[in-house]
């Protein structure tokens, strides 16, 4: 339906209807156009306005009818000719055709590179969530029907069990859920300013006039900004669908006693199971007097997996005779533990490994420490009177002696083993422990002179 409307005359040419729009002047004129307009640009209204391009025109709020046709960039303002005549007189203004293209591309720019992006990222998050809430749900069903299936067995003591256990999966399950409803309202938060700010961006680009555009950049740009530097966005690794598969259910664990009778069967959130947990590295074979050993602990749960975080209280005492000793532990939040210890002396020593107060598997078990390793303090020669240069006051650790004055040994003379030996105690095997033997009254500052010489 077309509708009947009241012609626009021309105030120049009475009689003559507007109805061209001259680009360069910004003017609607009628088709008696004056000679200094008659090179200009000039389209129909009628075509304007099927393409969209003819809008209603923003009027000045200080000069009424006067329209906002340019943009002061150092107010950052949208004025009119006679605002740019006289509160702007000495600013650079700007037709708003000239400027629109540039500040209209930074619109564009944060919606098409930060925020049309994340709006999939949002989505995607929110699927994760929902899936999420799909496999808790189904998860909370297949327990509750083992559960069941298992408490018919019993009587009515195991029927009470029974709903002692439900409850608190149903107590288990509404964590979860409230976990993941907290969640869900946070990306829907998310979503909806995101959404909200590319929506308005988007219309204002597509269906605002240059004067809307740039008359609501500052608050579209301030408010897309906050969106882009202080909007949640997720990354993907923090939204994985959770399967529930930290709630199980343990049926052969002791529940204590329910109505006088002992059941079993309890709801676990994966607890460290100490019979599956086991011990490993060198110093659970071996140790040395005085030097640091250690071995690893990893905890695992009932399945035989292991554990996936720490703060279990392990508890390790190393025995020897009355004396106790307790190893150091370090968490190493994965479930291990590094368990270290400094033996005093050599012996055996029984060691026990502890988690929940009951022992490990292999616990307890013995450590056979060794004396300390008693290192050379001379050098590895062939003969004294050779290692010192003939020095006749080098001694050496063997039976052999030299005519002369000599006070050490020498090739072919009586004593020496006839093969190269240590100065400090004579034994012939470079890669053993010094044993001192053999001495006499050489005391250890004279073996100490040996290895200088």
């Amino acid at each position: 339906q077309g509708r009947l409307t009241r012609p626009v005359l021309c105030s120049l040419h009475p009689g003559q209807e507007l109805r061209l729009f001259c680009e360069p002047c910004d003017l609607t004129v009628c088709l008696e156009r004056q000679k200094r307009t008659s090179s200009h640009s000039i389209q129909s209204l009628q075509e304007l306005k099927s393409q969209g391009r003819l809008t209603r025109p923003v009027l000045c709020s200080l000069h009424p009818g006067q329209e906002l046709r340019l943009f002061c960039e150092p107010c950052d303002l949208t004025v009119c000719l006679e605002c740019a005549a006289t509160f702007h007189r000495d600013h650079h203004c700007s037709s708003a055709h000239e400027v629109i293209s540039h500040h209209g591309d930074r619109i564009r720019d944060l919606v098409v590179r930060s925020l049309r992006p994340r709006l999939g990222r949002l989505e995607e998050s929110l699927r994760r969530v929902d899936t999420s809430q799909e496999a808790l749900q189904a998860r909370a069903d297949t327990l509750a029907g083992e559960i069941r299936a298992f408490a018919r067995s019993y009587a009515s003591a195991v029927e009470a069990h029974c709903s002692s256990l439900l409850r608190s999966l149903e107590d288990l399950r509404s964590q979860r859920r409230n976990q993941l409803h907290l969640q869900k309202a946070q990306l829907q938060q998310a979503l909806s300013d995101v959404r909200g700010g590319v929506d308005f961006a988007e219309r204002l680009l597509t269906c605002g006039s240059d004067a809307e555009i740039l008359s609501a950049k500052g608050v579209t740009m301030r408010r897309l900004m906050n969106l882009v530097e202080s909007g949640f966005d997720p990354h993907p690794t923090t939204v994985a669908p959770d399967n529930a598969s930290s709630i199980c259910f343990l049926p052969q664990e002791s529940a204590g006693e329910v109505q006088g009778f002992p059941v079993v069967g309890v709801i676990h959130a994966k607890t460290v199971d100490p019979s599956k947990c086991t011990i490993q590295g060198e110093g659970v074979e071996r140790g040395r007097e005085g030097q640091r050993g250690e071995f690893t602990l990893v905890c695992r749960h009932s399945s035989g997996e292991q554990m996936g975080r720490g703060g279990d209280p392990v508890l390790v005492s190393i025995f020897k005779g009355i004396s106790v000793m307790l190893g150091a532990v370090v968490d190493k939040g994965d479930g291990s533990y590094v368990v270290s210890y400094t033996p005093a002396e050599a012996g055996l020593y029984s060691v026990w490994v502890c988690v929940k107060a009951q022992h490990v598997q292999g616990s307890p078990f013995v450590i056979n420490v060794k004396r300390k390793f008693k290192r050379h303090l001379g050098i590895f020669h062939c003969c004294s009177f050779c290692s010192s240069g003939g020095a006749k006051e080098a001694r050496c650790g063997c039976t052999g002696t030299m005519p002369g004055g000599f006070q050490g040994c020498g090739h072919g003379h009586k004593g020496h083993p006839r093969k190269p030996h240590w100065s400090c105690c004579g034994s012939v095997v470079e890669a053993s422990e010094c044993v001192l033997h053999n001495l006499g009254s050489v005391s250890p500052r004279g073996h100490l002179r040996t290895v200088e010489l």
